[in-house]
């Protein structure tokens, strides 16, 4: 089979960045062909998703330019007004509020399937191709544009491909990009959670010696033992880093035993644990693409770069690779230039490699220096979380770099 028609974008992997990558260069009035090895299942409000984002105004703005972000406040969104960070070993507390920054909300907690779910409904109307399920197995390029050999026989030409594929992608590898990371030892552990005290639309989290521990304010995601719906303000999304031995046994200790070791890992902050839905668990590490172009080929969001969860700034990370590759493709257009020519993929690339790499060694940094019973480590992290909140500008510059704004 063949198809050689007038493509000008091949998008592969249609998760939130890569889906919203192929809405956006088909509004942007690209053709535009969308691959995807799996359909994902229809969000549904009773079984929320253990996985979800702390969204960044900028990308809140780059959905509702695509019409999507509307829908998602609709369906299920929690704002968050306020972050208070604090270290186990004590020590000052890192504090930013919405009131300080002028803002109705510092942004907003988000299911990742809710994301996919509205992101996806919209692609037909767009005009997206989409090929599912279907997988690349093979990738050729010249001076004039790209093909793509899918699993199913099909192949397909365009002058621009996008990776986003994820952080195992198989485009990226055929397109011969290879990456460098560090294995943290650790699993991040995901469940939600009922306590006594309200979540006050704050982010909380606490510095561990086996890994930081955050809760995240949500909407009635679970139900307690009697299936009694969850009161309003009295549930988080928790994401737990602890070593990969520590969170194997916590996936498998009951209900019990778990509610009262995250409790005394939280120090009953806000209050009595009183349920938990289930849990899950996935590894952690830091990866990033030797470069972010090859060719005809630009790699994007955890194709591109896998960060320690700690800021829940991976999926922000990925939607800003779009935004500026799409900033990028609108100079093109208004030139009439290829948007898939060698200048305008390295230049883009050479931005977004950097920014990406800094974001993801900074991470790093914080979750080694906190993440230690070293003494001069511990002897100095809480001293200096309380030395940035007494420092306002700091805190802003923080913050912004952190909304994208």
């Amino acid at each position: 089979m063949s198809r050689r028609g007038a493509l000008d974008v091949i998008v592969v992997g249609a998760g939130v960045v890569g889906a919203a990558a192929a809405l956006a260069f088909a509004r942007d009035g690209y053709q535009v062909a969308l691959v995807e090895a799996r359909e994902p299942a229809p969000w549904r409000s009773d079984v929320p998703d253990l996985r979800v984002y702390a969204f960044a105004p900028d990308n809140a703005a780059l959905l509702d330019d695509l019409a999507v972000w509307r829908g998602v406040r609709e369906a299920r969104v929690q704002p968050y007004r306020a972050m208070r960070i604090w270290d186990a070993a004590g020590g000052g507390e890192l504090v930013f509020e919405a009131d300080a920054f002028g803002r109705s909300e510092l942004g907003w907690i988000v299911e990742h399937g809710l994301l996919v779910d509205r992101l996806w409904a919209a692609l037909p109307a767009a005009g997206v191709h989409l090929h599912c399920p279907d997988t690349v197995v093979g990738l050729d390029q010249d001076d004039a544009g790209a093909t793509l050999q899918l699993d199913s026989g099909l192949r397909l030409r365009a002058r621009l491909v996008l990776a986003a594929d994820g952080a195992e992608s198989k485009l990226r590898t055929l397109a011969g990009v290879a990456t460098a990371g560090h294995d943290y030892g650790q699993r991040g552990l995901v469940a939600f959670v009922e306590h006594g005290h309200a979540h006050q639309a704050t982010c909380w989290q606490r510095f561990l010696p086996g890994g930081p521990l955050a809760f995240l304010p949500f909407i009635n995601a679970t139900a307690d033992a009697t299936g009694e719906a969850s009161r309003s303000g009295h549930t988080s999304s928790i994401v737990w880093s602890l070593p990969e031995a520590e969170a194997a046994r916590l996936l498998q200790v009951g209900d019990a035993e778990f509610l009262r070791e995250l409790d005394a890992a939280f120090a009953g902050r806000l209050g009595a644990l009183t349920s938990v839905s289930k849990r899950a668990a996935f590894p952690l590490r830091r990866q990033l693409a030797r470069t972010q172009a090859a060719g005809r080929v630009a790699i994007v969001g955890d194709a591109a770069h896998v960060v320690h969860p700690l800021a829940g700034q991976g999926v922000n990370l990925g939607l800003r690779d779009v935004t500026a590759l799409r900033a990028a493709l609108r100079g093109a257009q208004r030139r009439g230039a290829d948007p898939g020519a060698t200048t305008l993929l390295s230049r883009w690339a050479r931005q977004q490699r950097s920014e990406n790499a800094v974001a993801a060694y900074a991470f790093d940094g914080i979750n080694r220096l906190f993440s230690t019973e070293a003494l001069a480590a511990t002897l100095l992290r809480g001293p200096l979380l309380g030395l940035v909140g007494k420092l306002p500008p700091l805190t802003h510059a923080f913050w912004r770099h952190a909304a994208g704004l």
